[in-house]
């Protein structure tokens, strides 16, 4: 007599296969962190170097049926479990010391004010002298377009970040790497995105302590006329006080801090260009394109305002990290509540950069000070404007600046941090962390100190970063995404890529000649 449910004669004995892998944007959430606690936030590498995932099939309708009912709720959860993270992957246990991924605890509000903290800032305020240097029609023209260009490689990135199953691409040097092989996406990313990062940082010191300068002159007025601080001094202010907001631990610590820059960042650009159209233009305004005195100064100009515009949609190189503080399972993926907060964030970039650019433009035209845009407002209108409203627009500036310097220190942040995780195989300590940080901020400091000429800088830094946000991208999609050759999807990316490319050699070479043109004596701002 026949036994049914041994699995004798009827071939049904337990078989081990690999559980298909999960769609792509699926990530793990559950593994073992250092502390050994469980953790819903980890990705790593698949468990199965050969099948990606690897997990018991459920066991057919006969054999199931004669292990019982306890057999089967069993089988359902781990179904419903399994379907519920996606697929199994374990934790890299450095991940959980760095503060790029300390924290897995983002959601669409937080990616929307750190792209907004990121995407909004003192760039903005120059993209009126871009203008100055390309008109009405050909200004719009390259503001539109490099608009549309950064928000689909912002989409290509937020796809890309999970393009594997289970594994998450946490840093744009882990994509690059991906994307163009261990050693060369090193070398094509490192570089560009510490430097657009310490640039920026540097950057932010000058600006930040001209600034909170410029605010203590008006409001003291001649009271303070007595010894009062350097230009130097107040940059060490500055600095000051970003070293002692670094202190805060990860990425999604600083969430507050990047809602409080989103709100002055597009507080200050709303008030300069109404307060800048409020006023009455200089009688000799014009708007027809500065002249150059011969054909390629001319080139090298137009150069180096496009490299203004691209600088202003620099922020591409904190995407991936701004993801990777949030939680991704199979069901709610990370893209999903990046992609919504990212699209928020961009439309209200939209809101301040169209405004500020043209608005700035008609108010001064071609008259527009290198220095940009509150610049000029103080230049023109300083004594028409209530000192209290020019007041809170430069104080809005110098909050803004403080937060800014902290979304975009934190990759570097990161990099101190790895590399001494690496080496010690323990977290860094309160004392050890502080001390990058330290360190960090004095470095940017002595930088900002020996290379002051920001205005000119801004197109070379354009142009150097630009493959970050431009070109990169379409490459990573091309080789990771692998799309039909000669489709639409091929054609688009390689021609975006080349594109990219050859501005970024353009306007760098344009950034190198507005330096030695302007003497390397520019400021952002030079207060009469």
């Amino acid at each position: 007599m026949e036994e049914r449910g041994m699995g004798t004669s009827q071939g049904l004995e337990p078989e081990l296969v690999s559980i298909p892998a999960s769609p792509r944007g699926a990530s793990t959430p559950e593994a073992v962190t250092p502390t050994g606690q469980r953790s819903r936030g980890g990705e790593g590498e698949p468990v199965s170097a050969k099948s990606g995932t690897a997990s018991p099939r459920f066991l057919s309708p006969s054999m199931s049926s004669a292990l019982g009912t306890p057999m089967k709720r069993v089988l359902v959860n781990l179904r419903g479990y399994l379907e519920e993270v996606g697929h199994l992957t374990k934790l890299n246990p450095q991940d959980a010391w760095l503060p790029i991924t300390e924290s897995r605890h983002g959601n669409a509000h937080y990616a929307a004010f750190h792209n907004l903290n990121a995407g909004i800032g003192f760039q903005a305020l120059l993209l009126p002298v871009a203008f100055a240097f390309l008109g009405w029609s050909w200004g719009i023209i390259a503001l539109t377009v490099a608009y549309f260009w950064q928000l689909y490689t912002l989409w290509i990135l937020v796809k890309l970040h999970e393009a594997l199953p289970g594994r998450r691409y946490n840093r744009y040097v882990e994509l690059a790497q991906a994307a163009f092989g261990e050693r060369f996406g090193v070398w094509l990313a490192l570089f560009p995105t510490i430097y657009l990062s310490a640039g920026t940082a540097a950057a932010l010191i000058l600006i930040g302590g001209e600034t909170l300068k410029l605010f203590f002159q008006i409001v003291c007025g001649s009271l303070c006329s007595s010894n009062p601080l350097s230009t130097v001094e107040w940059y060490l202010v500055f600095t000051f006080l970003c070293i002692v907001l670094s202190q805060l631990p990860n990425l999604n610590s600083i969430a507050g801090l990047s809602l409080i820059g989103a709100l002055t960042a597009i507080t200050y650009t709303c008030m300069a260009w109404l307060l800048s159209v409020g006023q009455e233009r200089p009688p000799s305004v014009s708007y027809q394109p500065l002249s150059s005195p011969s054909l390629g100064a001319a080139a090298y100009s137009v150069s180096n305002a496009l490299g203004i515009i691209a600088y202003a949609f620099r922020g591409h190189n904190l995407a991936l990290e701004i993801q990777a503080t949030m939680p991704s399972t199979f069901k709610h993926p990370a893209h999903v509540p990046m992609w919504r907060g990212a699209k928020v964030a961009y439309l209200l970039i939209a809101m301040c950069f169209f405004p500020i650019a043209i608005g700035g433009f008609w108010a001064y035209g071609n008259l527009m000070p290198a220095g940009g845009i509150l610049n000029a407002l103080y230049a023109f209108h300083s004594r028409d404007i209530p000192r209290g409203l020019l007041a809170t627009t430069f104080l809005l500036v110098v909050f803004h600046c403080l937060t800014s310097f902290q979304i975009y220190s934190m990759p570097v942040f990161d990099s101190f941090e790895a590399g001494y995780t690496s080496r010690t195989n323990r977290p860094c300590s309160i004392w050890v962390r502080s001390g990058f940080r330290v360190f960090y901020g004095l470095i940017s400091f002595f930088v900002g100190v020996a290379l002051p000429f920001l205005s000119s800088l801004a197109g070379l830094l354009g142009g150097l970063s630009l493959p970050v946000t431009f070109a990169y991208p379409c490459f990573m999609w091309i080789r990771m995404k692998q799309p039909p050759r000669f489709s639409f999807d091929w054609y688009l990316n390689w021609s975006l890529g080349i594109v990219g490319m050859a501005f970024s050699l353009a306007f760098s070479v344009g950034g190198v000649w507005s330096m030695i043109n302007s003497g390397i004596q520019l400021k952002f701002f030079k207060p009469n």
